[in-house]
């Protein structure tokens, strides 16, 4: 296995084209890759990669609510 396209990244789009095409932060970068991986990396299921993407989600708009 190729550790720069591991298998859950595997598509013809892959995470890191989408959060540079986009621009995006840290912590939005981390929300496209977990819910775009979400129940495709071995020994983690879907819920573990959609926490961890609304964990980065909430942190964004409590840092958000910063500004405002």
């Amino acid at each position: 296995m190729d550790k720069a396209n591991p298998q859950h990244y595997q598509n013809t789009v892959t995470p890191i084209d989408i959060i540079e095409m986009y621009d995006l932060n840290f912590s939005l970068g981390n929300v496209i890759k977990y819910v775009l991986r979400a129940g495709k990396k071995a020994g983690e299921s879907d819920l573990d990669d959609l926490s961890k993407a609304l964990w980065y989600l909430n942190r964004e708009i409590e840092f958000r609510k910063k500004d405002i």
